[in-house]
């Protein structure tokens, strides 16, 4: 029989395996993906511009990246209306608007986000001493 040792099976093991809401994770919460969702599950269809200006820190490249990457995962469809001048909107999908008990619970937990700014204040503290 031959031993193994636990480091080499932590390296062995896929992370989605180690932590099965990882593809969620890097899913949903990357960089400007949940702006992105929320402001089309309040605000309803949007063209292109008005998502621009409501989620204003990001540019129009990203932008234009991120719808792409979310139409491609599901999340987030695209309307193109064939008029003069040509007109695009987007929206949330029924699979994106299964996110919304997702984020509620964490819109509820950001209550907490003064206690975490407590607590990086203390320890910051303490590596001073």
């Amino acid at each position: 029989m031959v031993e193994v040792s636990t480091d080499t099976l932590r390296q062995e093991i896929p992370p989605e395996l180690a932590c099965p809401i990882s593809p969620v994770v890097d899913l949903v919460f990357s960089r400007w993906t949940t702006p992105i969702l929320w402001t089309l599950n309040q605000h309803g269809r949007q063209r292109f511009v008005e998502l621009e200006r409501r989620i204003s820190t990001i540019s129009p490249k990203v932008l234009t990246q991120r719808l792409r990457q979310l139409e491609r995962d599901g999340l987030v469809i695209r309307t193109y209306h064939a008029e003069v001048p040509p007109r695009v909107e987007y929206e949330i999908s029924d699979l994106g608007r299964s996110l919304a008990p997702l984020f509620a619970t964490i819109a509820e937990w950001s209550v907490n986000l003064d206690a975490v700014e407590r607590a990086r204040k203390d320890y910051d503290a303490k590596l001073k001493r």
